[in-house]
């Protein structure tokens, strides 16, 4: 899978004002059965986003006709909390969405998102509700900021995941970055 870089991304949002969503709502395990990270966007939220004949459900603000296509989720508090399954992460990016602002983040989740090219963005509720009302926003992952047309927010992140995510780097090709200095290496140890 092709990562991306991150650096400033303009895109539409959708609130989901839930706080405590856990892993099993963003994709129930009735959904882990595949392989691949791919796949996993037609089940996330599936209870929520479906009603029981299949269609969607008209209340679940993703499928509102004035935030189809948004790829900026702003919601609540403890994002992502429950188990530590990475097929929340997975089913998130799927289903379209690269950032996530939220007031927090489980910790696991958190790191799941960075190592699936997605920028978790923590904020206050305050500024978060300004966000949501704004429909359009602009994330400067350099500057660390969150821009609507009338006002910037800074966020703080992490040196070692802003890196990668700016740089489109995941792990596999973060430590390729050393290759050489691992050969020299591997060419100088004696077994």
């Amino acid at each position: 899978m092709e990562i991306k870089p991150i650096t400033t991304y303009t895109g539409k949002v959708v609130p989901l004002f839930h706080d405590n969503i856990d892993t099993d709502q963003i994709i129930p395990k009735v959904h882990l059965k595949r392989i691949s990270k791919s796949g996993f966007g037609p089940f996330a939220f599936d209870e929520w986003r479906y009603l029981d004949d299949g269609s969607d459900n008209p209340d679940f603000n993703p499928n509102k006709p004035e935030y189809k296509g948004a790829s900026i989720l702003i919601t609540g508090e403890n994002f992502g909390c429950g188990s530590s399954r990475e097929h929340a992460a997975w089913a998130i990016k799927d289903y379209g969405f690269d950032i996530i602002i939220a007031g927090s983040y489980s910790d696991i989740f958190y790191m799941n998102c960075t190592k699936n090219a997605m920028l978790p963005i923590v904020l206050d509720e305050n500024v978060r509700k300004h966000l949501a009302q704004a429909g359009e926003i602009t994330v400067d992952l350099p500057n660390q900021t969150v821009s609507t047309s009338d006002r910037s927010f800074d966020f703080e992140i992490d040196e070692t995941w802003k890196n990668k995510l700016v740089n489109g780097l995941d792990d596999i090709a973060l430590t390729l970055q050393y290759e050489d200095a691992i050969k020299d290496y591997e060419t100088a140890k004696t077994y």
